[in-house]
């Protein structure tokens, strides 16, 4: 099932994973053409088939996460299970695994194991603390990673208990470090010549290495960035500001000259000209001024009346959009951010679109979420299974 018009096309990937982190990280690699191959249980696969909201039994997130891949069911408790799988990574260019450290180990399939039946294969590995270090062997999901990495601690308003993101943010920005090692080291193999390596990613540090500024400010001056509600410390003004009609406006006028168009659009010709408010610095010297103004301004009018004036004077800023939004808004129909597939039982529905736009190559939806098993008996096949033997192992449950 190749897809030789997209840049990963010929790359071959296994994946044992469940639910966000592994799932996501392939995902992305089969959105672009790799033959990803899914290892799930017999007994009910993926729990993500059944998380969220569900349609006809399946969920609609399950469509999205696992378009493009083939399932194809193991059981890894069984040894014709794990002789099924071990073979299928022996071809394999890519593995990508979140199990908890060692499992795969205790089953025949770790790193050393693997790296011998297959010198060339990347193995991404994405677990809540790493492959080492003393907390290697506690269980650690998303939420644990944003935690212990720092975004929560800085998210929320001060006066209130840190909050989460409405989404599992942690997982994916480990996804999307296990889809970066795993090209970087598909680049290393085929530039200098290399071996496969393992691509060892941990949540916590996924989330950690997207803290900007966080430690230097720490280890230079003491300083801990602690929670500031929707406006950014030291940069002034950004702020998200509610209008008359109880809608929410995102406003981001901290460059100079942005500064002082957005003062002259609101009929404050005497900031816009004060001297105190031409940088940054003075800016933020005096935000509290200056947000309780912008609030009283957004106040007075609907939303659409303050983004049609803020557009008007080229002032940064967005309505906090729905989904109910998205789907109506212009610029994410032109950028094609929805793409229609099919439901098994034949009925339409959208999903997102890919990111990134590639202009020659571009990635793709091929099909949904495959339902569970479905390419076990062809995948078999390929690897010289024959039929009888394939039936074989479906009766004693190695499949």
């Amino acid at each position: 099932m190749a897809h030789s018009n997209k840049p990963l096309a010929g790359l071959k990937v296994v994946e044992l994973g469940t639910l966000i982190a592994g799932p996501f990280c392939t995902r992305i690699l089969a959105e672009f053409g790799a033959e990803v191959i899914k290892v799930e249980s017999p007994d009910g696969g993926d729990p993500l088939r059944k998380w969220r909201k569900l349609y006809e039994g399946t969920s609609l997130w399950w469509a999205v996460q696992a378009r493009n891949k083939q399932s194809v069911t193991a059981n890894l408790k069984h040894p014709e299970g794990r002789a099924f799988v071990r073979r299928l990574i022996a071809e394999a260019d890519i593995l990508v695994e979140n199990f908890r450290p060692g499992v795969l180990e205790k089953l025949g399939l770790g790193w050393e194991q693997l790296h011998a039946d297959n010198p060339g294969l990347v193995m991404v590995r994405l677990s809540g603390f790493g492959q080492s270090g003393p907390y290697k062997d506690q269980p650690g999901f998303g939420a644990v990673g944003e935690s212990m990495g720092g975004l929560r601690y800085i998210t929320g308003f001060p006066d209130r208990p840190p909050v989460r993101t409405g989404i599992s943010i942690g997982d994916s920005i480990a996804a999307l470090w296990g889809a970066i090692g795993a090209l970087m080291a598909l680049r290393h193999k085929e530039v200098n010549g290399g071996a496969g390596q393992v691509v060892d990613v941990a949540l916590y540090e996924a989330v950690f290495a997207m803290m900007e500024s966080m430690v230097p400010e720490f280890d230079v001056f003491g300083f801990v960035r602690e929670r500031s509600g929707n406006i950014m410390p030291g940069i002034t003004p950004s702020n998200t500001h509610t209008t008359k009609d109880g809608k929410h406006v995102t406003i981001g006028a901290n460059g100079d000259a942005i500064f002082k168009r957005f003062m002259l659009a609101i009929g404050r010709p005497d900031l816009a000209d004060d001297p105190g408010l031409a940088d940054n610095a003075g800016r933020d010297a005096r935000r509290d001024e200056i947000y309780a103004l912008i609030d009283t301004w957004c106040a007075g009018l609907d939303e659409a009346e303050v983004l049609a004036v803020l557009a008007e004077a080229e002032v940064p800023s967005s309505r906090v959009y729905s989904v109910a939004d998205m789907f109506a808004d212009p610029q994410f129909i032109a950028r094609q951010m929805f793409e229609t597939a099919t439901l098994p039982d034949g009925r339409g529905f959208r999903m997102p679109g890919i990111v990134p736009k590639l202009s020659e190559t571009p990635g793709s939806t091929e099909w949904p979420g495959p339902e569970l098993g479905a390419h076990t008996e062809a995948v078999l096949a390929s690897l010289g299974y024959a039929p009888e033997r394939i039936a074989a192992m479906r009766e004693v449950g190695a499949i």
